[in-house]
C-alpha cells in the first residue's frame, strides 16, 4: 500500500490543496527585479512560487526616475500587485536596503494579506522618516568613500536633487565588496539612478494596529558598507522583529552567500507554521 493510502481522507485533502509559500521580492534604490536572479532561481527550483517587483523607474520599468517625487508613486507597482491579489491569499513580503521602506507601507495598507515580513540589510523604521534620529538610522551615510554619487536635478539646478545613483568606480567597494565579480558587472551594467527625493517623503501615518499583528524578520549583515551594522541593530531596538538571523556578508548578501539567504528565508516560515 502507497504512503498516501496509509493516509485518511482529510489529511489527503489537506495535502492536496496546501499551496506553497508566495514569496514577493522587493529591490533597494537603484536596483530592480533582476538582482534576486539567483534566489529566485533557488525558490522556483525548490517549489515556491515568487515574483520579483520593479518599483517605479527601477529595472524595467519604463518611467524617468527624474519623474518620480513621492513616495507613493515610487511604491505603486508593489501596492498594485498586492492590492491584485485575491482577499483570502497571503504573501511573504522580503524586502532589501530601501525596500524595507516598501514593504512597510505595504504591511500597512494590506496586513490582512502579508504573512510576514523580510527584511534584507533594510531600512525598517515603524513610521518612515518622521525624525533626525530615523534619517540617522536609516539612509546611508557613505561620506567616508569620498564623492560618491552621480546626481540628477529633475526639477532644476536651484532645486535638491532627484536621482543619485554610485559612481560605477565605487559601486562594488561599497555594495558588492564580497560579492562574485560577475555579479558586481551585472549590477554596474543594470543599476539606474534611484529617486531619492521620493524616498525622503516615505512618511507612514496610517492606523499600526493591524499592521503590527505582522511577524517581521530582519537578516542583519555583518559586514555592510551601506547600511552598516550599527545602523541596522538601531533598527532593530527601535521596533524590534519577532527574530533577527546574522549573514557574515556585504550590502548584497542575494549575490555574496545566495544559498545561506534563501535558507534563511525558508527557515523565516516556520514563524508562522508555514
Amino acid at each position: 500500500m502507497g504512503e498516501e493510502e496509509n493516509l485518511a481522507p482529510s489529511a489527503v485533502n489537506s495535502v492536496a490543496v496546501q499551496k506553497p509559500p508566495h514569496f514577493v521580492l522587493v529591490h533597494g534604490i537603484s536596483g530592480g527585479g533582476w538582482c534576486w536572479y539567483k534566489i529566485r532561481c533557488l525558490m522556483e527550483n525548490s517549489g515556491f512560487k515568487v515574483t520579483c517587483i520593479d518599483l517605479k523607474g527601477a529595472g524595467i520599468d519604463r518611467s524617468d526616475p527624474k519623474s518620480v517625487l513621492k513616495f507613493d508613486d515610487y511604491n505603486k507597482p508593489l501596492l498594485d500587485f498586492v492590492s491584485s491579489l485575491p482577499e483570502n491569499e497571503q504573501i511573504i513580503l522580503v524586502g532589501h536596503s530601501a525596500g524595507g521602506l516598501s514593504i512597510t507601507q505595504a504591511t500597512l495598507k494590506f496586513a490582512k494579506k502579508i504573512r510576514l515580513a523580510v527584511y534584507v540589510a533594510a531600512t525598517m523604521l515603524r513610521f518612515g522618516f518622521q525624525t533626525d534620529q530615523d534619517i540617522k538610522d536609516g539612509v546611508p551615510d557613505l561620506s567616508e568613500f569620498g564623492d560618491v554619487y552621480d546626481v540628477e536635478f529633475g526639477l532644476g539646478p536651484q532645486q535638491p536633487p532627484t536621482t543619485a545613483v554610485i559612481k560605477r568606480e565605487f559601486q562594488r567597494k561599497i555594495a558588492y565588496h564580497m560579492s562574485p565579480h560577475e555579479d558586481s558587472t551585472l549590477a554596474a551594467m543594470l543599476l539606474r539612478p534611484g529617486p531619492i527625493l521620493a524616498l525622503k517623503t516615505a512618511q507612514f501615518t496610517e492606523e499600526h494596529d493591524d499592521a503590527d499583528k505582522v511577524k517581521r524578520v530582519y537578516i542583519r549583515t555583518m559586514y555592510d558598507r551601506v547600511i552598516k551594522p550599527e545602523q541596522q541593530d538601531a533598527m532593530i531596538k527601535g521596533w524590534p522583529p519577532e527574530i533577527v538571523y546574522e549573514m557574515d556578508t556585504d550590502h548584497s548578501p542575494f549575490f555574496s552567500n545566495p544559498s545561506l539567504l534563501f535558507g534563511l528565508l525558508v527557515k523565516s516560515c516556520s514563524l508562522n507554521g508555514m
